[in-house]
């Protein structure tokens, strides 16, 4: 498995891609909510795509929420590759840019059902309640690095 930085439009259309088959076709996500101005460009966000002999298979990105904290974000695993410890991977290689940023703790909205996934990586669930998230429900949680 390859866990690569998207520096290049073609890398985060690939991470892109992932997302929408995750997202927007299994989870009926709608379209218009998946992509946003974080999108447009590598530099916009920071964006990484993981490959299976050149195939893109998962995607993450993450970008400053507050100084000092990143927001994790779009974290997605294709289903024939959940459950293999990619997506425990990839957080560790945004948490380690994100370290080698700077950045000191990390924040994400997790889906509910990911919810005791992130708790295994160290992650504290901050929500009282669940909340809606593209009709998703979800909940804050937090890492100090």
């Amino acid at each position: 498995m390859d866990y690569i930085r998207a520096t290049t439009p073609d890398l985060l259309e690939e991470a892109i891609a992932v997302r929408f088959e995750v997202f927007v076709d299994e989870q009926k996500v709608p379209a218009d909510l998946e992509r946003d101005e974080y999108d447009d460009s590598p530099e916009a966000c920071h964006h990484f795509v993981v490959k299976d002999d050149g195939k893109a298979i998962a995607a993450g990105r993450w970008k400053e929420y507050e100084p000092g904290v990143a927001k994790l974000q779009r974290i997605a695993v294709l289903l024939p590759y959940r459950g293999h410890g990619i997506g425990k991977k990839l957080i560790e290689v945004m948490e380690q840019d994100a370290r080698a940023s700077g950045y000191t703790s990390s924040i994400l909205g997790a889906q509910c059902t990911a919810e005791g996934f992130y708790q295994k990586l160290g992650y504290v669930t901050e929500s009282e309640e669940p909340f809606l998230d593209a009709n998703i429900p979800h909940v804050n949680m937090r890492k100090v690095f």
